[in-house]
């Protein structure tokens, strides 16, 4: 999460030290990318470059949640932040799972995934928000960023549950659920669960985010944040009631992630970048 020198009102060290534990992530995302298939035998610091990286990540993103240098107290947030957290989160995720389940592939993909939202948080920083007006602000935000790492991790497993059944399908000697010692039954258990956690953390952030506002508006971000969690509460009923499953299940949950995506990233992503507004 990079601060421009041009908009940057933080003090000189909190820069500097959100741009050292920037640019320390995004090298450490470039590393483990291009060292994720390597077969030879790596340096210590290259066998846990991710790790390094991910570590470096979460002090960049505290620095600017916590408002460190700030002139007036609050953080700096937009699209782009918001990314740059939901990815950090599902790289959490990935490396505690990782450990009790071989997920062979993934790591090359979340580390450029790693290194893009970095650099895209350098190009767009955002804007610095004072302190909210209501004290359970902070929670509804807590809330909506964890829903949105959780929905991250389930797409994550439901694209790995595609895959592994288009490999079946083609009859492929080696399917890739299979091949990662991972049952299709567990891989499809793993991902609703995320999908059931995604929903309780998004329910709360909107109930919040209705109570707290004075004045309720039903704006691009509401609409669209209420419309997909209407789609995925019924991914969760359907499957409860009709046993949906598959690839009629995953479009389900890529609908509703992505109604998501376009609730907050981009709405914000089209009044910061393209009609250039301040941060409401």
């Amino acid at each position: 999460m990079i601060l421009s020198f041009a908009t940057s009102s933080q003090s000189g060290l909190a820069l500097w030290s959100l741009l050292g534990f920037s640019g320390a992530a995004a090298l450490g995302y470039a590393v483990s990318m291009l060292k994720a298939h390597a077969s030879a035998p790596q340096p210590l610091v290259f066998q846990h470059g991710l790790l390094l990286a991910w570590l470096a990540h979460a002090a960049a993103l505290l620095i600017d949640v916590a408002g460190v240098g700030l002139q007036a107290p609050g953080a700096r947030f937009g699209f782009a932040p918001a990314l740059s957290m939901t990815v950090w989160l599902v790289l959490g995720v990935y490396m505690v799972e990782s450990r009790l389940l071989p997920l062979p592939g993934v790591k090359r993909v979340l580390s450029a995934l790693g290194l893009a939202v970095v650099l895209l948080a350098c190009i767009f920083p955002g804007e610095s928000r004072p302190l909210a007006g209501s004290p359970w602000a902070p929670l509804h935000w807590v809330l909506g960023l964890a829903s949105y790492g959780l929905f991250g991790v389930a797409v994550l497993h439901a694209a790995l549950l595609n895959m592994a059944e288009r490999q079946m399908r083609l009859k492929k000697k080696a399917p890739a659920a299979a091949a990662m010692g991972l049952p299709l039954l567990r891989l499809e258990r793993l991902t609703f669960q995320f999908v059931a956690a995604g929903v309780c953390m998004l329910s709360l952030a909107i109930a919040l985010g209705w109570w707290f506002t004075p004045h309720w508006r039903w704006d691009h971000k509401n609409l669209l944040s209420v419309l997909g969690w209407l789609v995925l509460s019924s991914l969760l009923a359907g499957r409860q009631v009709f046993g949906w499953r598959g690839r009629r299940a995953t479009r389900w949950l890529y609908l509703g992630a992505g109604l998501l995506l376009l609730a907050y990233v981009g709405s914000r992503f089209v009044l910061e970048v393209l009609l250039q507004r301040p941060l409401s």
